[in-house]
């Protein structure tokens, strides 16, 4: 069994004035296995696992309750009442014995040997409404139906539907520290391995230990035992003066119950020491697996974990993650904040929270098709990954382009940086699989401003003269008609293509206000050549002409080095005086730039 959604009504920032049982503040689509919740600081996130936490509670000895906090304010308002309702799926008929008199049953579609049919599945839908009145918050209890009221679930009923948490600032070397109740004896006293007794009903534990226990005590009575004659004989000398001359100590393990015994245990890893941060989390996370991996558990098997990434450098967060995408029978819900893991996510399993509302990013939810998954799969790296991080996106084709604009945003006025504006460079003109992700099917807003800028690629002749094409010919079809379509669709939903106006975008800068501080980035970068060694000052011979062909790669010339000319234009560019803002601004050659960085930048206001 897996949560298959959750509905919030009024639970902190999830809330409105209006409480109606038919529309939820929010509502999230949960997937079996893996879900991770990313999104910026107060995006919501921990509202979410919080309120999961609310109604399963945890296997951990911990105090979950509501608090004032927890309902919905507006300004000085405090919302009455708060609800919390909760959908399992994928319940197997043993499962379903746990909670007989409160399942419903549903239709679920189930891949039988390549093909779906339908199956009549055992449904469990959780309540928890709770009211705040008169400045206190009634009592209320988790309940569950197949209608909106539903009916108390029993205290074991409770028990199967108890999950695993870890929090954010956790303190792995005090959970698996030896001491009462540590969190490592909780999970190992509910497996089955420390439930077995033996026939004497002793477990074998117990039993090792009451044979040391005895020992010891016999080691402490021996006459002619030091630990008798200078530890014990010492006590009792100063028992018998405060207590009476009766009175006798003891020295032993205390109770060897197997509960006193797993209390007595840490985790470690062997021959290593003064374990760090890192590696102490992650055996902290073993030890919770562990729990969910019991054979003998016919409960959900749910683990929750905030800042995954918490003390683990970048290669830990990968081995983890990949890790855990194996583990098929239990499911995840995560938050993180690391580019490093949802790199390595399947993009179906991931949730952005943003505005007080969630974008799953599944099939059928965003404008991807399988082909957009399949290559987003191959090519969604740590880098680009940034982009659902970041407020606003810049999606280009190259290293010229990212190299360029932050530059260029700083001599029209703007910081990227500040504004947590990020460039995405796809290095290719697949810009449109990374723009789809924030296409939503049903035309909701992400409120992502999104800027793609892209060459046109019309080539001139080696005159640099750009001739028109006919308006019926293929090529001026696939080329403006087809993007003056796709340019429409975007704009709908803050996406904007910027496409340069003419050819490249090293052909626009030269032609551009730019073009003196371009061509001195060309000399010094190709100045063991003579194309375009100067004089006096001046180029030799026609600049022009040379480097179309260069752009064109025609003539037996080696091609301009992009990268390079551009590392070197825009260190001269921060370092100018001459060209203004508003030089730039006016530009035609630069307007597709200037246009995609004010769409991004301006956007909130």
């Amino acid at each position: 069994m897996y949560i298959s959604s959750l509905k919030l009504w009024n639970f902190r920032k999830y809330g409105s004035p209006v409480f109606d049982l038919n529309s939820p503040h929010l509502t999230i689509p949960f997937n079996k296995g893996m879900n991770i919740l990313i999104g910026e600081n107060d995006s919501g996130k921990s509202a979410i696992i919080d309120a999961i936490k609310l109604v399963l509670k945890t296997h951990a000895y911990e105090w979950i309750k509501v608090e004032e906090s927890d309902f919905y304010s507006n300004g000085n308002q405090i919302s009455p009442i708060l609800r919390i309702e909760i959908e399992f799926s994928g319940i197997t008929n043993g499962e379903a014995a746990n909670f007989t008199e409160w399942c419903g049953t549903q239709d679920e579609v189930m891949n039988v040997e390549g093909r779906e049919e339908v199956f009549r599945r055992p449904k469990l839908h959780l309540i928890y409404q709770v009211e705040y009145k008169d400045g206190r918050i009634l009592p209320a209890e988790v309940k569950a139906g197949m209608d909106d009221v539903g009916n108390t679930l029993t205290a074991e009923a409770k028990e199967y539907l108890k999950c695993t948490y870890l929090k954010a600032l956790r303190d792995a070397d005090n959970e698996l520290a030896a001491k009462k109740n540590s969190r490592l004896s909780q999970i190992l006293k509910e497996h089955k391995e420390f439930k077995q007794r033996q026939e004497n009903g002793l477990h074998e534990f117990e039993e090792l230990f009451e044979g040391t226990s005895q020992q010891i005590r016999e080691k402490f009575r021996d006459e002619e035992q030091g630990y008798h004659t200078n530890i014990k004989k010492v006590v009792d000398d100063f028992i018998g003066s405060f207590i009476g001359d009766n009175s006798e100590s003891i020295f032993d393990f205390g109770p060897t119950r197997i509960t006193n015994i797993l209390e007595k245990m840490s985790l470690g890893i062997i021959d290593a020491k003064n374990l760090g941060l890192g590696t102490m989390n992650r055996l902290f996370m073993a030890a919770e697996l562990l729990h969910l991996r019991k054979s003998d558990w016919n409960g959900l098997k749910l683990c929750m974990v905030e800042e995954l990434e918490a003390h683990l450098h970048p290669q830990a967060q990968l081995k983890i993650i990949n890790r855990l995408k194996n583990e098929d029978e239990i499911q995840y819900i995560l938050t993180s904040h690391s580019p490093n893991i949802t790199s390595q996510a399947d993009l179906r399993e991931i949730i952005v929270c943003k505005n007080n509302n969630v974008f799953p990013l599944g099939e059928g939810n965003t404008k991807l098709d399988s082909k957009d998954y399949r290559y987003l799969e191959r090519f969604l790296d740590v880098t680009k990954s940034n982009l659902f991080f970041s407020k606003g996106n810049i999606i280009v084709e190259g290293w010229s382009e990212e190299i360029l604009l932050p530059t260029l945003a700083e001599k029209l006025g703007m910081n990227l940086a500040k504004k947590e504006i990020s460039i995405v460079n796809v290095a290719s003109t697949a810009y449109l699989h990374f723009a789809k992700i924030f296409l939503r099917e049903n035309r909701e807003k992400m409120n992502v401003p999104i800027a793609v800028i892209t060459d046109l690629d019309n080539r001139p002749d080696e005159f640099g003269v750009f001739r028109p094409l006919p308006r019926e010919d293929q090529t001026f079809i696939n080329k403006f008609c087809n993007i003056n379509a796709l340019k429409r669709e975007l704009k709908s939903m803050d996406i904007k293509l910027s496409i340069a106006h003419q050819w490249t975008l090293e052909w626009c800068l030269y032609k551009s206000c730019l073009s003196t501080i371009f061509k001195e980035a060309v000399s010094q970068v190709h100045n063991k050549t003579d194309d375009f060694k100067k004089e006096n000052g001046n180029f030799k011979g026609a600049f022009e002409s040379k480097f179309i062909k260069k752009l064109l790669k025609t003539g037996g010339t080696s091609p301009i080095d992009k990268v390079a000319v551009m590392n070197v234009f825009a260190e001269l560019l921060e370092q100018d005086v001459t060209v203004t803002a508003e030089h730039i601004s006016a530009d035609r050659y630069l307007s597709y730039l200037v246009t995609a960085i004010k769409h991004v930048h301006d956007y909130e206001n």
